[in-house]
């Protein structure tokens, strides 16, 4: 992969000088969902497909971007002069969010640079390509430009900055967390309420993960993801009246009960429900991993889409199919959406001798009935983002 990225490169900018080569994963979480807003726990993991990035530095202002997987719109040109906040209006926004986002927070970029990238993560399907493209390009500016000084952790925020501010998007922590610190064999219980966080090990015996695109494209920012947060946020004004808490994720589901009636909306009481639940259950998921129980884990990803689908209702009919043929299948041990939802993808654990039978019954049945075809990617975990060797 990293030949063909230099391969491209040397292509559209030629081969000389000192070119350098990064990657940064996706990432699917296995539970967790739309908690990471919320101050509440999430638990993804860095997958082995991602983006791959060459760069070079130039000597002018000029930036220079090539996307193998957006051939057909050529080499996109502008500088470090020219930035449009949540109007570039094509793929070049993630890498100059981050690029702006340096600058603003005092780490000057003064060269501009040639870029090629390609990304191997199914375009759209909610894997986070979006934050692996910024993860990718702060390691690259960190590395091009000399940031020593700035740790893995750093550049998830400074992606989330970018990703709120440069592109209007307002998401969590998680997604950029997730690709910067993933972990080969581990995935991350990270408390996004400070950041906090462990690497647990998945230690599946005879199982995978499969990850089932539903191929329903959805943008981030023009789907429901904002309105759910500002439902979360105006829920939490209403309980702080009553209790003296800093976010939904400090509320165990006994004491949400408690106070759920300060909620002036019954929408809104469901959206902290799910809130405040889905933490509840990515403790006891984590809790069940550590004690080798992938059967308690399973039926806690299975109720957390029951939650996101009745509670905070951003499943739809493409992931719900996916999801309750998955259900019927024997040797799946747990299925649920992941991602914001809307579209995007599933994440199901399958015994390895089912997964042949899961992939073709799970797909012919989202096929009838959705009228066009999922796709469906075994799986692993791998480290998360840096230069390549």
């Amino acid at each position: 992969m990293k030949q063909k990225v230099l391969e491209s490169f040397a292509e559209h900018f030629g081969g000389e000088g000192d070119i350098r080569t990064y990657f940064a994963p996706g990432r699917v979480n296995l539970i967790g969902e739309h908690t990471d807003y919320n101050g509440g726990h999430v638990f993804p993991c860095a997958l082995t497909i991602g983006t791959y990035m060459a760069a070079r530095k130039r000597e002018d202002r000029k930036l220079r971007f090539y996307s193998m997987n957006f051939e057909h719109l050529g080499v996109i040109e502008s500088s470090l002069d020219d930035f449009k906040m949540g109007k570039e209006g094509n793929w070049t926004a993630y890498p100059k969010g981050m690029i702006w986002t340096f600058i603003k927070k005092g780490y000057p970029v003064e060269q501009g640079m040639d870029v090629v990238i390609y990304g191997n993560i199914p375009n759209g399907s909610g894997l986070s390509s979006s934050a692996s493209v910024e993860v990718v390009t702060g390691v690259m500016l960190r590395d091009l430009f000399g940031y020593d000084q700035l740790t893995n952790t750093d550049l998830a925020l400074f992606g989330q900055y970018s990703e709120n501010n440069y592109n209007g998007v307002n998401c969590g922590i998680m997604d950029q967390f997730a690709v910067a610190m993933g972990k080969k064999d581990c995935a991350i219980f990270l408390d996004t309420s400070d950041l906090s966080y462990e690497y647990a090990p998945v230690k599946l015996e005879n199982a995978r993960i499969v990850i089932a695109s539903s191929n329903k494209k959805r943008g981030l920012g023009d789907s429901k993801y904002n309105e759910r947060r500002s439902e979360c946020e105006t829920a939490l004004a209403e309980l702080q009246k009553v209790s003296n808490i800093g976010s939904l994720g400090e509320l165990t589901v006994e004491a949400f009960e408690e106070i759920q009636s300060a909620i002036q909306d019954p929408v809104r009481v469901k959206r902290a429900r799910h809130a405040v639940a889905e933490n509840q259950r990515t403790i006891e998921a984590v809790k069940a991993l550590k004690a080798n129980d992938i059967k308690t884990f399973g039926e806690l990803m299975n109720a957390s889409h029951v939650s996101l689908r009745d509670d905070y209702e951003v499943t739809g009919i493409e992931l719900d199919t996916l999801v309750e043929e998955a259900w019927k299948c024997p040797g799946v041990i747990g299925s649920r959406m992941t991602g914001a939802g809307f579209g995007g993808c599933t994440v199901s654990i399958v015994e390895n001798d089912a997964i042949d039978n899961f992939i073709e019954k799970v797909g012919a049945a989202y096929k009838e009935k959705i009228g066009y075809a999922a796709d469906f990617y075994v799986v692993d975990i791998g480290p998360g983002a840096g230069v390549l060797e």
